[in-house]
């Protein structure tokens, strides 16, 4: 099963310890890349956070925020840091002499100032216990949407691959018709020109056109991309890149028989293929 790369996912939580919610979003990038947007008395989680997003996730840019409010019940007390403290209140009084006159030091302007005052929780294991299990629920969420995404996409392209199937079965069909109107158009060129074409020499100018227009070869490729295509999408896994590569293939061989085009059903079978694979890759773009 192939997973998209966007989705979004929400889970909340409120008991004695207090109101807790996730909100994780997942978006197309080349790479995995995480964001984590955390209150500072929980950056100790970090480590296992991205420990467990790599572990789901392969690709793609996750946004991770944590919103937490205590409950009645948890055991805090507020911890002053005496160093920055000392530290501003210095700063505030030079900065107060090169002034015409000092002010006052407003208390409420330090204890802003990040890391002045930290809330701490005397025993912490149970709140990130409970923070971690909504975690990973909130996770399993994310994967869930990125997978019915990629569902849809699945049938985007398979949906596409089909007409691209019958594009390629048409041209194919219509080839030998094709290189004998050419073979018709030629001959009644020379009838018109009244010129007396030796049987050799005529075999020898139609074997030239048929080398001009094969497209036996653009064709073959483009079925046998179409058809791995198909196999690595039900094979499922982290298969975005090696799908996106497979569309610069066929979009290649798709401009080649436009180029190779020396009829109208060759011209618009190119013209609607390209149009097919570029509906396709803007789709292989949201794959993991």
């Amino acid at each position: 099963m192939i997973k998209s790369m966007t989705a979004f996912a929400r889970k909340q939580i409120q008991n004695d310890l207090g109101t807790m919610s996730w909100e994780l979003r997942s978006v197309n990038h080349r790479y995995l890349e995480m964001s984590l947007h955390l209150p500072e008395s929980f950056r100790v989680l970090e480590v296992a956070l991205r420990e467990k997003i790599g572990k789901q996730v392969v690709r793609g840019r996750v946004d991770c925020a944590l919103r937490y409010q205590p409950g009645r019940s948890t055991n805090y007390k507020i911890q002053m840091n005496d160093t920055v403290i000392d530290e501003l209140n210095h700063a505030f009084h030079r900065i107060g002499e090169k002034l015409s006159k000092e002010q006052q030091i407003n208390p409420i302007d330090i204890l802003q100032w990040p890391g002045v005052m930290q809330i701490v929780d005397t025993d912490q294991s149970e709140l990130h216990k409970v923070m971690l299990s909504l975690f990973d629920e909130t996770l399993s969420e994310l994967n869930q949407g990125r997978q019915r995404e990629g569902e849809k996409l699945a049938g985007f392209i398979d949906d596409r691959l089909t007409q691209v199937k019958e594009q390629l079965f048409n041209v194919k069909k219509e080839f030998p018709t094709i290189i004998q109107s050419h073979r018709d158009q030629l001959l009644t060129r020379f009838k018109e020109a009244q010129v007396d074409l030796d049987p050799s020499r005529l075999e020898q100018e139609m074997v030239v056109l048929a080398q001009r227009l094969d497209i036996t070869e653009e064709l073959d490729r483009l079925d046998i991309h179409t058809e791995e295509i198909q196999r690595v999408i039900k094979k499922g896994g982290s298969v975005g890149r090696r799908l996106d590569f497979l569309m610069q293939e066929m979009n290649r061989e798709a401009n080649t028989l436009g180029s190779k085009s020396m009829s109208d059903i060759t011209t618009r079978a190119s013209v609607e293929l390209k149009v097919l694979i570029e509906q396709i890759r803007e789709q292989v773009q949201n794959i993991e």
